[in-house]
């Protein structure tokens, strides 16, 4: 019988591959201790994503091969998770008590990317991970509806400087919304939009976030270069529909993010088929495959792909986005599947890419 030795329980971990990370723990440099004694291996992973709903099963499948390498009489896999900080833009200082920022944009509105930042937000937090959602979409706000939060409801204010986030479903929310009626509209131009974007995030008293995920307005405008010249981004997620037209929009939106060095972690693709809940049926109403040619167009990854659903709009109608409101539909599977990768994208990223240039105005 041979003794079993690192590099033996090395390969047996290179032959696993993390879905989310595509690569092998070994390989991922997710190992961080084998220990053997005799016949008894036990082996500590570390992964720098939340994966909360995720560890368990993959702790298990590593151990349970480790078992059947001969010479092995127990194996014990513990998989642990450390989020650290990630920036893309060099310049910009980091954002106090708060870890990484996670842009959600879209090239044009009514694609669902509102949904998407909420349900990617639960996600995050049920995969056991600290989480914000900042909604920046100053002209139309609509995170605090999302998330059950009653109009009218004021965030509390600390030292007479910092606003107070409002906890949802396990989610710190600050939103315009807050600090206006429902039916008064923001009529701004565009430099006090900016202005309020950036008192909203730095003004905010977040409690040690490991993801803040920003909702961003639609299009590429004033807010979106304020956000890259001002605020650390560690990576953004594009949201469409499959129709020829969203995707034209959606390009335009993963360009932008790419001249100002900010990562795109992921494209979404929203109503994508519909079902009819009557006979079964699937209709691809706006097309077919679109999401997926634009991520294939820019290397970049398909994130999700959801379908065109009664329940996702009654959900975040309610107050209680898919996520929460049935967590163990297949719907709700899929904004998971899709947290842990953006996760694992921005834990892929290094801690600071190429610097941003600096825009200097002189008098002559």
């Amino acid at each position: 019988m041979s003794a079993v030795n690192r590099q033996l329980v090395e390969t047996v971990l290179r032959q696993f591959t993390d879905p989310h990370l595509n690569l092998d723990p070994v390989s991922a440099g997710c190992v961080r201790e084998i220990d053997i004694q005799g016949g008894k291996v036990s082996v500590r992973l570390e992964l720098g994503y939340a994966c909360g709903l995720f560890k368990s099963g993959w702790a298990q499948m590593l151990q349970m091969a480790l078992e059947n390498l001969e010479g092995v009489d127990s194996a014990s896999v513990q998989v642990d998770v450390r989020i650290e900080p990630h920036k893309a833009q060099e310049q910009v200082p980091a954002l106090a008590n708060v870890k990484n920022i996670i842009a959600v944009a879209s090239g044009k509105g009514g694609v669902g990317k509102s949904t998407t930042a909420a349900n990617l937000a639960l996600a995050l937090a049920r995969e056991g991970a600290r989480v914000g959602i900042l909604d920046a979409d100053i002209y139309g706000p609509s995170q605090g509806i999302m998330f059950g939060i009653a109009e009218g409801t004021r965030p509390a204010i600390k030292d007479q400087k910092w606003f107070v986030p409002i906890t949802a479903h396990g989610v710190q929310v600050m939103s315009m919304a807050f600090l206006t009626d429902d039916n008064t509209p923001v009529v701004w131009r565009g430099p006090m939009v900016s202005g309020a974007l950036i008192q909203l995030i730095t003004q905010t008293a977040w409690d040690n976030l490991d993801y803040l995920v920003i909702d961003m307005p639609p299009g590429t405008g004033d807010i979106h270069l304020t956000l890259a010249q001002k605020v650390p981004v560690a990576g953004s997620v594009i949201v469409t529909t499959p129709q020829d037209l969203a995707l034209l929009d959606a390009r335009k939106g993963v360009e932008m993010f790419r001249k100002v060095n900010i990562p795109v972690l992921g494209v979404v693709e929203n109503m994508a088929v519909h079902i009819c809940s009557n006979c079964g049926h699937a209709e691809h109403l706006f097309g077919e495959g679109g999401g997926e040619k634009l991520a294939a167009q820019y290397g970049v990854d398909l994130l999700a792909s959801l379908p065109l659903s009664m329940a996702i709009r009654l959900q975040a109608d309610d107050g209680k986005p898919t996520t929460v409101a049935d967590p163990e539909s297949q719907i709700a599977m899929i904004y998971q599947e899709m947290a842990r990768c953006v996760g694992a994208r921005i834990s892929q990223s290094g801690l600071g890419a190429a610097a941003m240039p600096s825009i200097v105005i002189s008098d002559d």
